[in-house]
């Protein structure tokens, strides 16, 4: 959307005078809907430009944001008025029948997208643009899928931490979707650049925090010549698409078992931009992703040549990612099914 020199807020305010005179001279439902998709809708021009908010100052944020709310509260409300008048005509020009017009109508919620899904596929289309594709695999796997191929030994205290539910034989449902990394590997030769969504379990409490089920998604990337140099750019490219431009990235040493070496990844706090808030405990930082370079051990395993290949590997939360961008402040309101929560999300 250009700009032509103007604040977000002003086009924001002719957003609101053109959504109101396109919705009052609608003459009936089609033509209410069309103004409804153009104006609100996902792809509607008010979250484009809210899109846009991330990028303002600190100090426009609050004041920017408050003027979004209200300018889709106003069309939400002159739309169902529209709405409600159009209804109206139509009864008053209808045949008499047995119904009772005089019963007030049921509100119905259209449709909307979860917020956890909303981060998945903003992720997927942004590694997308770097050669990426998607791949899935069972949610029901054998201990070597989930353990053994990962370089993580049933007897290893890496396994605990992964304890999860087990079924029959040798069968668990998976705690993570990094088996699905290990059925590419087995089925396709390098170079493989995939990511993996899914669903996991483990054996977590129900809390504010926690869930037995979550999505999950990682990635990996398999070639010759991969170096720590190209993952980090990889990250690099998908934090500045996904948190904003100036977004910086901060890589810890730590310790995986499929991965060496390994790194927590933090990046800026999108909330205070650095400097410090509740969100990010003072730090300026946010953990969003563990990372690193792929173990050879775990070549070894799906048949690669560990001499001639190298790659890299990352996987991250999309719930605690989307509860920190929408403030949501317990996991288990993303997983109840409430209408009333997932509506602000339509």
């Amino acid at each position: 959307m250009a700009t032509d020199g103007r604040s977000l807020r002003e086009r924001l305010e002719e957003i609101r005078q053109r959504g109101i005179s396109a919705i009052r001279s609608a003459t009936d439902r089609d033509e209410v809907e069309q103004a409804r998709v153009e104006y609100l809708g996902r792809s509607g021009l008010i979250s484009q430009a809210m899109s846009e908010l991330r990028d303002l100052p600190v100090e426009e944020k609050p004041e920017t944001g408050q003027t979004g709310n209200r300018v889709k509260g106003e069309l939400e409300t002159t739309l169902e008025l529209r709405l409600s008048e159009i209804e109206a005509a139509a009864a008053a020009s209808a045949p008499t029948t047995s119904v009772d017009l005089t019963l007030p109508g049921r509100r119905s919620w259209r449709d909307g997208i979860h917020p956890v899904t909303r981060v998945i596929d903003e992720i997927c289309e942004i590694f997308r643009e770097i050669g990426f594709t998607v791949a899935t695999g069972p949610e029901i796997e054998s201990d070597w899928h989930n353990f053994t191929a990962l370089n993580i030994p049933l007897d290893h205290p890496a396994a605990d931490m992964h304890d999860t539910f087990y079924l029959a034989d040798d069968r668990l449902l998976r705690t993570h979707t990094s088996p699905v990394q290990a059925r590419v590997m087995l089925a396709h030769e390098p170079p493989i650049r995939v990511l993996a969504p899914g669903l996991c379990f483990r054996r977590d409490p129900w809390d504010a925090s926690h869930a037995p089920a979550f999505e999950q998604i990682e990635g990996l990337a398999v070639d010759e010549g991969i170096d720590f140099i190209e993952f980090r750019s990889a990250i690099d490219f998908f934090v500045q698409r996904f948190f904003g431009a100036g977004t910086r990235t901060r890589f810890r040493p730590s310790y995986f078992p499929f991965t060496e070496p390994s790194a927590e990844v933090d990046v800026t706090c999108f909330l205070c931009d650095g400097s410090g808030c509740s969100t990010c405990k003072g730090t300026g930082w946010i953990e969003i992703m563990g990372s690193g370079m792929v173990n050879p051990a775990v070549f070894d395993a799906v048949g690669y040549d560990s001499e001639k290949y190298t790659g890299y590997a990352f996987g991250m939360g999309p719930g605690r990612i989307a509860m920190l961008r929408y403030r949501i402040p317990d996991i288990r309101l993303l997983y109840e099914g409430d209408v009333s929560f997932l509506e602000q999300f339509g």
